[in-house]
């Protein structure tokens, strides 16, 4: 992943990115279980190219569901992928499933 997404190793530190933000966070939820792990590899590609691409516009960062429960928690996913965006901490809009650069850039349009 590029060096624009911020990819927190525990749920204390999903709340440390979240603070550094002074704009929207798109939090882009990934698995590494067997039925995840293919859509979340080609979503690690998509969701890299967006954070180059939207990198004035918003933070992004990567979150494991299962090294980071509590977010997930949180944020109501249920499954991987699927991405949250976040305006000041609160969910402002929520996709499951992968997505196409363009599906993720007509979400982020949508909604940012």
């Amino acid at each position: 992943m590029p060096r624009r997404v911020h990819q927190p190793l525990e749920d204390e530190e999903v709340d440390f990115v979240l603070r550094m933000s002074d704009g929207p966070v798109l939090a882009y939820f990934s698995g590494t279980w067997p039925k995840a792990i293919e859509a979340c590899r080609a979503m690690d590609l998509v969701v890299g190219r967006i954070a180059e691409e939207y990198a004035n516009r918003l933070m992004v960062m990567k979150i494991d569901i299962t090294r980071c429960p509590k977010a997930t928690k949180r944020y109501g996913v249920t499954g991987a992928p699927s991405v949250v965006l976040l305006r000041e901490g609160a969910v402002a809009a929520h996709s499951a499933g992968p997505m196409t650069d363009a599906e993720l850039r007509d979400f982020l349009l949508a909604h940012l």
